[in-house]
């Protein structure tokens, strides 16, 4: 399978519906997104752009970024996807590294990028004169220029080069092929229970394969209409956009809906009216049912898939929704597995479901004392590499498996379970595997705390916590060490100040605070 033939296929099967607009917005339809596809991809092929050239996009969320995404994956060229919050050094890197021929640049990227090339040395300059570099908005209203015929991709053809800065510090362009992709998009389609004409509100970054794979390329697949923000997700735009399109599905990650969570259901749920009816016995299931209720009305009242993906989701907020029989989802994934590997819906509490259909997935012994080990995957979905890295990828791919440098263990019904990053675990005072992780969700469901780390300084385990208001330290320290094992207490608490950066999934960066 390639994305060519997915999306020939989903053209074809629902040409006249809607397939992607701003919210609110008139939109393209399937057969006029694809026309659009064809337009951009027989500019390229008279601009003398060929199967195997790179054509990198950095944008925020646009209708038109599926335009072209498309136009270069369908006609066997690669893309090359930018995260919008990347500095112009890392697109500058970007484009070098990845040798990309074109640049697509999205409105609000252009004066960066100008500002950018403007204080280059001349020879770095001179290096650029070949990149053709392009705006997304021109794009989409040139005329058709009648190109020559696409060469049609293979499974096996690079689809995409996806640069990250993940949380282990420098980027790697990760080798997608159109196999890769397609192939994990048509494993997963099932999972959220799609019909032809359901709307979707897409809110993470396109760049990112999560949001690419999962928010994009199945839901075209399936004949959903995506609708795109043309703000950043603030309350202010995100609730009107909520009430307009009613979405059947949404894609987030843990901390979009822990910050709902517990800033809105948490209270209701323990103090006010709520609160009081709570201690009657019997009342407490009921009280849950209502609150969930209330906050499935937030979203519109018409969802039926909720991801929630990129980072483990806080286990009281997961039980809420599991009680409240809200119809969340939780996978697993990365990007180098194009991204899934396992998901379910609501199926198991505190689990990320089971394994997609053909991907295989084994624990590495040897095993810690919680039975947990590395997760290797193997199938269709692993990538091929890192570009131009043969040391990195010989690190993490051996025999076709690919090390995810995730611990995590099987339960007996054969879902799988992750415990923490491998790189993240401290090793306690005799032994013992410390997983800050699981600390930090203690730390993070205290009335106040708006996230927190924790590091090891020498012997002792010091946590930098981000307040909503001053506290008392010691008091929290003492409330929280009574909630975990003696050897993951913590020694102290340190005030962070400023918001912990994070990834485009939101997972905090933790290679800058170690």
């Amino acid at each position: 399978m390639t994305i060519h033939s997915l999306w020939k296929d989903a053209s074809a099967r629902h040409a006249q519906l809607p397939a992607v607009s701003w919210v609110g917005e008139t939109p393209w339809t399937y057969a006029e997104l694809d026309a659009r596809v064809k337009n951009l991809s027989s500019r390229w092929s008279s601009q003398g752009l060929k199967a195997g050239d790179r054509v990198a996009l950095w944008s925020g969320n646009h209708p038109g970024w599926g335009v072209v995404y498309l136009a270069a994956t369908t006609s066997a060229r690669v893309i090359v996807p930018i995260l919008p919050d990347f500095s112009t050094a890392d697109v500058l890197n970007v484009v070098g590294h990845s040798g990309a021929r074109v640049l697509v640049l999205g409105a609000a990227q252009v004066e960066a990028w100008k500002a950018g090339v403007a204080a280059l040395p001349p020879e770095k300059k001179e290096s650029l004169s070949s990149l053709v570099v392009e705006l997304l908005d021109d794009l989409l209203e040139l005329p058709a220029t009648g190109g020559s015929a696409e060469t049609l991709p293979q499974p096996e053809d690079l689809a995409a080069l996806i640069y990250t800065s993940g949380t282990t510090g420098a980027s790697k362009g990760v080798m997608l092929t159109q196999g890769n992709v397609a192939g994990n998009a048509a494993a997963a389609s099932s999972i959220p229970g799609y019909v032809p004409g359901d709307k979707q509100l897409s809110v993470l970054p396109l760049a990112h394969t999560y949001e690419c794979t999962l928010g994009f390329l199945i839901p075209l697949r399936e004949g959903v209409h995506i609708s795109y923000l043309n703000k950043p997700a603030a309350p202010a735009v995100l609730m009107p956009a909520l009430a307009l399109v009613r979405p059947h599905a949404m894609l987030t990650v843990p901390l979009f809906m822990e910050k709902i969570y517990r800033a809105k259901v948490e209270p209701s749920l323990n103090h006010g009216l709520l609160g009081l009816l709570s201690h009657v016995p019997g009342l407490g299931g009921l009280l849950v049912k209502v609150a969930g209720k209330k906050l499935y009305e937030t979203f519109g009242g018409r969802l039926k898939f909720f991801g929630i993906g990129g980072a483990p989701l806080a286990p009281e907020v997961e039980k809420f929704l599991f009680r409240a029989g809200f119809p969340y989802a939780v996978g697993y994934g990365l990007t180098e597995t194009s991204p899934l590997v396992a998901g379910h819906l609501g199926g198991r509490l505190y689990s990320t479901g089971r394994i997609l259909p053909g991907v295989e997935v084994k624990i590495q012994e040897p095993l810690n004392h919680e039975g947990a080990g590395e997760i290797l995957v193997k199938g269709p979905n692993v990538m091929r590499g890192y570009y131009h890295d043969d040391a990195r990828t010989a690190e993490v791919l051996s025999d076709g498996w690919f090390r995810t440098g995730d611990l995590g263990s099987f339960d007996t019904h054969g879902h799988l379970h992750i415990r923490g990053r491998i790189k993240n675990v401290i090793l306690g005072p005799s032994g013992e595997n410390i997983y800050p992780e699981a600390i930090e969700a203690v730390l993070n469901r205290q009335e106040g705390v708006l996230e927190s780390l924790v590091l090891q300084r020498g012997l002792e385990l010091v946590a930098l916590v981000v307040f909503e208001k001053s506290h008392n330290l010691e008091a929290l320290k003492a409330h929280v060490n009574q909630h975990l094992a003696r050897y993951s207490r913590l020694s102290r608490l340190e005030v962070q100040v400023e918001p912990f950066d994070k990834t485009a999934t939101l997972k905090i960066k933790r290679y800058l605070y170690s």
